[in-house]
């Protein structure tokens, strides 16, 4: 189920809309980032692991949204890492009595009997302003932003020069702004400037959902969501290639227009 995509780091992605997840080889074992989505697709993915005599020994969640906080029984108890203000966030969904039924609504029914809520959202925060995740492998350099959902974070594995974006730099998806921001645009932008200059140090990057790109791939990703965004925050049509008849998934159109509409919403005070 693993694939290679730089010297120690093996992707697997997902049927559902192109899940990535990302596997960081270390000394004694792997970081798990973003882990996948399926009970069957999730002890696939340990099965292999387990052929290559590499223990999960620690995870990463790039952002608090449901399908990047799962976990699987067969990846044992590791710790499991994201960002202070990521842990914060879905601390404040685990709280609530009735959470289950609350994610469970966002769940993508073709799916939801094959999502295990048992471990989700199980993560330990990384204090505040942490560059790098402890453990013992690889520097893995941890770029926090505001794009996209609090404590979001892309990683850089930087001997290897793998950039994990999290859901952000896809070629299937348009930008999902974090709509619920004071200022969910700059906040967008300013993530996107984070990512260029880290991009001299990027062989391959892995979005959340889509084709894993190379150096090339990544300045047009980024180069192709900033033209989004501040098409948007100057009131213009994008004219996207991920929006319309010929996009990779038809109902991005409609993530576009509830877009538009809670910016005019937010504009409106």
């Amino acid at each position: 189920m693993l694939k290679q995509v730089a010297e120690g780091v093996l992707v697997h992605e997902s049927e559902f809309i192109q899940s990535n997840c990302t596997v960081v080889q270390g000394r004694d074992g792997v970081l798990l980032i973003d882990p996948g989505i399926t009970v069957n697709e999730m002890a696939g993915i340990a099965e292999d692991l387990q052929r290559l005599g590499q223990p999960v020994v620690a995870g990463f969640s790039t952002h608090p949204d449901w399908d990047h906080v799962l976990w699987h029984p067969d990846f044992g108890d590791p710790p499991r890492y994201g960002t202070a203000r990521c842990a914060a966030s879905i601390r404040g969904v685990l709280s609530q009595p009735d959470w289950t039924d609350q994610v469970a609504e966002g769940l993508p029914p073709e799916y939801a009997e094959q999502i295990p809520m048992d471990l989700l959202g199980l993560i330990t925060g990384l204090r505040a302003g942490a560059d790098e995740i402890p453990w013992d492998g690889p520097t893995v350099r941890v770029l926090e932003h505001q794009a996209h959902a609090p404590g979001h974070a892309g990683l850089l594995v930087e001997e290897s020069g793998v950039l994990v974006a999290g859901d952000m730099l896809s070629d299937t998806l348009i930008p999902f702004l974090d709509v619920e921001a004071a200022d969910p645009l700059s906040d967008y932008l300013e993530a996107l400037q984070q990512f260029e200059a880290a991009a001299g140090d990027v062989f391959a990057v892995v979005p959340g959902h889509g084709s894993v790109g190379g150096s090339e791939q990544l300045l047009e990703r980024i180069s192709l969501d900033r033209a989004y965004v501040q098409a948007l925050q100057d009131g213009r049509d994008p004219q996207d290639p991920r929006v319309g008849p010929a996009a990779p998934l038809c109902w991005m159109a409609d993530v576009h227009s509830w877009q538009l509409q809670r910016l005019a919403e937010k504009r409106r005070g």
